[in-house]
């Protein structure tokens, strides 16, 4: 086979309140260069780069096939309401300005909104979901001739209708290598690089996208393979703190259990941090994963009300997250909570419950969103249309929020501050604070440096 180029592309130039480094590009790449050691992949870099760069690469690299991610849709910010849509349609002009060959676009943002940015963008073909073995199947078929049409997670065009097809296998052993053009940047300025452990999330919070990016079928990958990346990034690029991007690292205790001894008995000095759910978590637990490096955890909490946390379709109760939070005190480990007000079933009763509970719990930090980002084939649309504050024909590709009726939204912020706890609302600025730090070199989570 003659030598092809690929270039993947990561559209995504949000950095607040850090730059992310393109983790599900990195995966696609190393998938695909072990099994297709005749092609050459490149990866471009918008949060490194700009459009008249990205150009003048284009013509010079001149790739044969084009993977293009988008990994927002906005910011998930009621203040600002940021949507990054015509940011990517400049991205995706500048390609058709400059060449002809094929546009395959993928990424979470496309995931949750497939026929939607696939009408809107017109590219060759989408992948929703997980990416790997379907971009395999899809370049091999296209060097062959003609797509494919049955791979799944396919999207494309049929006559004048779009066609998302169903996703029904996964990976479990996908290999990571970092670029090593990237790397520096992000630990640089980001001071963390992110690696999964697992893929997918059985819950079903009424608001949650995760499901549809990754499926509800976990998936746990091979904790050999982790240790490999993690002492990769320790013993050759001086990394020593990473954050599991998974859903829920506490989905599967047996494997978090299985993956701490090996670091453990590796000897690896590393630290890291994750999002959990503030239950099904144990003192052993929380004691073993210190020992293993955990430092921070950011839970997915959402609310200190029963009533409330019941309404956003959650799976735990008040009296378990004050009791888990007092775990990670007595082990030392820092953690943060992040809230919504507002959002399904919210009324001034409930916020202020959430106000008081959160006295209970000390040596945190509380992150509240308020309102809830409306995305489409979530329970909270089908709630939103059956209310009317969404119709049928509404795309949401611009961020629409359900926010609670009857609240005094105006005085959040002040009975926020009399809890005496730290509560950071989204229009505060922390990445100053943040940025900061990192030019003192400061690695790893900074936010428990916000608390009071």
């Amino acid at each position: 086979m003659n030598e092809k180029k690929l270039l993947f592309v990561s559209a995504n130039r949000y950095v607040n309140p850090y730059p992310v480094y393109p983790l599900g590009v990195s995966y696609l790449c190393t998938y695909l260069q072990k099994r297709l050691p005749a092609y050459q992949i490149h990866i471009f870099d918008f949060n490194l780069n700009s459009i008249e760069s990205f150009k003048s690469y284009l013509t010079e690299f001149l790739p044969d096939y084009i993977g293009l991610s988008f990994r927002n849709i906005d910011d998930v910010n009621f203040y600002s309401q940021e949507s990054f849509i015509k940011g990517y349609k400049s991205i995706l002009d500048a390609i058709r300005e400059t060449t002809i060959v094929p546009v395959i676009i993928g990424g979470s943002a496309f995931s949750i909104y497939p026929r939607e940015l696939f009408s809107f963008f017109q590219p060759d073909f989408g992948i929703r979901g997980e990416g790997e073995e379907s971009f395999y199947q899809l370049l091999v078929s296209l060097d062959n001739g003609a797509a494919d049409l049955h791979i799944d997670g396919l999207v494309y065009r049929k006559d004048s209708e779009v066609v998302v097809n169903n996703r029904n296998h996964f990976i479990h052993q996908p290999d990571l290598e970092f670029d090593n053009n990237l790397i520096r940047f992000y630990w640089d300025k980001a001071g963390m690089v992110n690696v999964q452990t697992k893929r997918g999330c059985p819950y079903h919070c009424i608001y949650c996208t995760y499901p549809l990016i990754e499926g509800q079928q976990v998936r746990t990958l091979d904790s050999d393979k982790i240790l490999h990346t993690l002492s990769d990034l320790y013993y050759n690029h001086q990394i020593n703190y990473v954050f599991f991007t998974d859903s829920i690292f506490n989905i599967s205790n047996p494997f978090n259990r299985e993956l701490a001894r090996k670091i453990i008995d590796s000897k690896l000095p590393i630290h890291w941090g994750a999002y959990f759910a503030p239950y099904n978590l144990s003192l052993e637990d929380l004691k073993l994963y210190a020992d293993a490096g955990l430092t921070h955890i950011e839970f997915g909490t959402e609310s200190l009300s029963d009533t409330t946390l019941k309404h956003y379709g959650k799976h735990f109760n008040v009296e378990e997250v004050v009791k888990v939070s007092d775990f990670c005190n007595q082990v030392g480990i820092y953690f943060c909570h992040f809230m919504i007000i507002g959002g399904y079933g919210e009324t001034e009763s409930t916020i202020n419950e959430s106000f008081e509970n959160s006295k209970r719990i000390g040596n945190t930090v509380f992150f509240p969103f308020v309102g809830m980002r409306i995305y489409p084939g979530t329970e909270l649309h089908k709630l939103a249309l059956a209310e009317g504050i969404v119709h049928p024909e509404d795309d949401l590709l611009e961020p629409v929020y359900y926010i609670a009726p009857e609240i005094n939204y105006n005085t959040l912020k002040e009975r926020a501050d009399n809890t005496g706890r730290r509560w950071v609302f989204p229009d505060e600025d922390v990445a100053t604070a943040m940025n900061r730090m990192r030019k003192r070199k400061r690695k790893g989570s900074l936010w428990h440096h916000l608390k009071k």
